[in-house]
């Protein structure tokens, strides 16, 4: 056991043990580094001004995300590499290309929300070759601006494009070799660091094995992956969530693999990460994932931990109730799996027993023969939560009547929920507009949705049925679905 946690901020290599287990990684740049080029606007994760890359190993490469520094605790980055706007310059004052694009373009005005852009283009611009429009809004989602109207931005994104990385200019290429050296060797041991401050404790635990040792000493302790929510509950709610058990370091959980059984994906996986296995399978799921959060949140974010939450609007759940999804829990003595449905039990209590915690879940493999669509309501399209989410599944037999059918809903009911009075209104009848007509009332049987600042009940219910119209026409061969437009190519 250990009582420090060791990473690497730009070029320094830093071990601390003096912190409490809610400091944001923002909070410990600007008031104790001094590197105040990240910004604090939202301190929710929405408005990208605070964003930093964050590197880690993931599958013996070195991977660097942009991530919202303000809902990151420090907590979380033992075995990383943080990256902020001071280290892009050269030492001569000289801009980084990306930087300098920005100049060029104009990207900037007021020049609050700045190093969050040009954080996050920089990370576009080391992954991605010759990104296309769409890539640049897609890496620019979780950064707002009210100033420039973005396309100043957007042209300095697509200006740099051709200028890749060189060890000349870009400091993280020049020195990757050593950096993915020294996060080999933190890497390398597996003691249980913690870290005390007061009465409030961080533990990081080791492996899993000590993550269930951990747990079964401290049942009622909060456990964070991503903390795209945990951190929402300490910078806006000032809830107390001591002990933290921090766990997105836990290799052995961040796994997807594929046997009989069907795509098995841990619990710390992140949405970007399982956004590329997802969506080859499922196409709706990764529409779904590209609308959940902005790309920091993505990087950040767990479906573990989406799962795990509980939350009535979480996208997830809906999603992976309609597949029929299994859950698997963990703890020091052993292991229990369950359908996905049946770990929510009401608003605010999950099937999950002290010291038990997520490890992983496994989604079926898909049937050709089977529809499947998600469709995520909200007042904004990208990065908003949902009013409401719902999925359909659907198979038919030979004869054109409905075989299998799942409807999951989030954001009608305190939990995500079947509609299971619809479901049996569907069994085994023909899939007609008829039938389909016949059976829109029974939402009214499943939900009593709630009226709030997204949405009245009114709406919800009447979205609901409407949604299961618009699933009819698309396995009918009626696109209803509004797609994004592409410019063609000059």
């Amino acid at each position: 056991m250990t009582s420090a946690i060791r990473f690497i901020l730009n070029g320094e290599d830093v071990s601390l043990g003096d912190f409490a287990p809610t400091e944001t990684l923002l909070d410990y740049l600007r008031l104790r580094r001094r590197l105040t080029g990240s910004k604090e606007g939202c301190a929710e994760g929405d408005c990208g001004a605070c964003t930093v890359l964050v590197g880690r190993l993931i599958g013996g490469a070195l991977r660097y995300e942009s991530v919202n520094a303000c809902i990151r605790f420090v907590g979380s980055l033992h075995g990383t590499h943080v990256v902020t706007v001071e280290h892009l310059a050269g030492k001569n004052g000289e801009l980084h290309p990306v930087q300098q694009a920005m100049v060029d373009c104009h990207g900037s005005q007021c020049g609050f929300c700045t190093p969050g852009f040009v954080m996050s283009l920089y990370g576009l611009w080391m992954t991605t070759e010759n990104p296309t429009r769409a890539e640049i809004e897609t890496a620019l989602q979780g950064n707002l601006c009210r100033c420039t109207g973005y396309e100043p931005i957007v042209k300095a994104a697509e200006q740099v494009a051709t200028q890749r990385p060189s060890a000349l200019f870009d400091p993280i290429e020049r020195d990757r070799a050593e950096i993915m050296a020294k996060l080999w060797t933190i890497r390398s041991s597996s003691d249980t660091i913690r870290i005390s401050k007061g009465e409030n404790q961080a533990i990081i635990p080791g492996t899993l094995s000590d993550l269930a040792e951990v747990l079964a000493e401290h049942p009622g302790a909060t456990i964070v992956a991503g903390a795209t929510d945990v951190g929402l509950w300490v910078t806006k709610q000032m809830r107390p969530i001591n002990p933290v058990v921090f766990i997105n370091h836990l290799t052995d959980i961040q796994t997807i693999t594929e046997d009989e059984t069907g795509i098995v994906i841990g619990a710390g996986v992140t949405y970007t990460q399982a956004f590329e296995v997802l969506e080859s399978h499922y196409p709706a799921l990764g529409r779904l994932i590209d609308r959940i959060g902005g790309q920091q949140v993505r990087n950040m974010g767990t479906i573990g931990g989406n799962i795990a939450n509980g939350s009535p609007i979480g996208d997830t759940p809906p999603a992976l109730i309609a597949l029929g999804t299994e859950l698997t829990l963990r703890s020091a003595t052993g292991s229990r799996s369950m359908p996905l449905e049946q770990y929510f039990i009401e608003y605010g209590k999950q099937d999950r027993q002290p010291g038990e915690f997520v490890e992983k879940f496994t989604v079926p493999l898909p049937d050709e023969e089977a529809y499947y669509a998600v469709y995520k309501i909200s007042k904004r399209r990208d990065e908003d939560i949902s009013a409401l989410c719902g999925a359909f599944y659907l198979k038919l037999d030979g004869e054109g009547c409905v075989e299998t059918c799942r409807i999951a809903f989030g954001g009608m009911a305190g939990t995500p929920k079947r509609a299971n009075h619809v479901e049996n209104g569907l069994a085994g009848r023909p899939w007609t507009w008829n039938t389909v007509a016949s059976v829109r009332d029974l939402f009214d049987e499943d939900y009593t949705p709630l009226t709030d600042w997204r949405a009245t009940a009114e709406y919800r219910a009447l979205t609901a049925k409407n949604l299961l119209t618009r699933f009819f026409l698309e396995t009918a061969g009626q696109p209803q679905e509004l797609s994004r437009f592409e410019p063609e190519e000059a």
